[in-house]
């Protein structure tokens, strides 16, 4: 069967035939994207060791003429397909959650889209989850021919979470968090005294996995430069333990690297289950604090298009608010010892 010169529509790749070759002609969401990722990305359950094999051989061509994995496609592009054999799934998966396209909308235009992402929703499928934040978002909005996320957050994290609704708008986006022109902000509750009102905490860090393996991250000199700013916002210096709210900042994205610089420091992450105290979060369960308390705040960035600042915003997801409140309310905590504004 041969498409013949439409724009790339990620719901129209399941035509692509078995039987016969396809000729697709990349739209603007697509330039610049690999030609691997590309037939990746439209065809679904075709392995990726096969869509490596039809890059190798030549079947695969682009403008007429053979290319490598890394080629890099521009708009207007026209890919040859060879004939494909599709895993048949539409009829036999089940159902795709309908949790992202329950998740409030920060803020949404052409471009880009912020979703107020739940806690405990992983933001893309594998390791055994079906469907992520961003495959459930592709179902919900099965019209929308290009959405990627821009950056990530880990499963048990809530809060601010940018999807990128043009690939040239994904391209601008990762080159300025590459710059280091993101400003990320998250809220944090740890254990302890934390005394400064500001630190910048510079600690390298390596990644590793376990016996089992877990991905885990832990400080050492020779790791890759990882920094973060500490602002104090709350302490609760006589509750048995000490406990602080404070906002970290990210001037690097390295994994887990706010929980792995606290815990190193001597304030693990209230209800973390990598590096915390184990027994404490038990103890936090049981007071209603059942998740880690780790919040994505705020996003602050450069429209990658318009080229005007973007400021985005999550209030403090319900369960962690709610423990907040339970700690103002105990008899002699000493709520708003210390604040931070903005």
């Amino acid at each position: 069967m041969s498409i013949g010169a439409i724009d790339h529509n990620y719901k129209r790749m399941n035509e692509l035939s078995k039987d016969a070759v396809s000729w697709l002609t990349v739209g603007e969401e697509s330039a610049g994207q690999r030609i691997d990722n590309f037939l990746v990305r439209i065809l679904k359950g075709v392995p990726k060791s096969h869509v490596y094999r039809i890059l190798r051989t030549g079947e695969v061509r682009v403008n007429k003429g053979r290319v490598g994995a890394e080629t890099r496609l521009a708009s207007g592009d026209v890919v040859r397909v060879p004939p494909v054999r599709m895993a048949k799934q539409a009829t036999t998966s089940r159902p795709v959650p309908k949790i992202a396209s329950k998740a409030p909308v920060l803020y949404e235009d052409d471009a880009i889209l912020a979703i107020d992402k739940p806690a405990g929703l992983a933001v893309h499928g594998g390791s055994g989850i079906a469907y992520g934040l961003i495959e459930q978002l592709r179902a919900a909005r099965a019209d929308a021919r290009f959405l990627e996320l821009v950056h990530r957050l880990d499963r048990d994290t809530s809060g601010v979470l940018l999807v990128a609704k043009k690939r040239a708008a994904l391209v601008a986006l990762h080159q300025q968090l590459r710059n280091g022109e993101f400003d990320k902000r998250y809220l944090v509750l740890v254990r302890g005294r934390w005394r400064d009102a500001k630190r910048a905490v510079r600690l390298s860090l390596h990644k590793f996995a376990t016996r089992e393996g877990e991905r885990r991250v832990r400080v050492e000199e020779d790791g890759r430069e990882a920094e973060t700013v500490i602002y104090r916002r709350r302490i609760w210096a006589d509750h048995d333990p000490p406990l602080a709210l404070l906002e970290a900042e990210l001037r690097t994205g390295r994994t887990h690297q706010i929980r792995v610089h606290l815990t190193h420091l001597g304030f693990p992450l209230a209800g973390d289950d990598k590096y915390g105290d184990f027994a404490w979060n038990k103890a936090l369960a049981k007071e209603g604090l059942r998740r880690m308390f780790l919040h994505a705040w705020k996003l602050a960035f450069v429209h990658p298009t318009t080229g005007q600042p973007v400021v985005i915003e999550s209030q403090l997801a319900s369960d962690l608010a709610s423990y907040v409140a339970q700690l103002d309310g105990g008899a002699g905590h000493k709520a708003g010892i210390a604040r931070r504004s903005g």
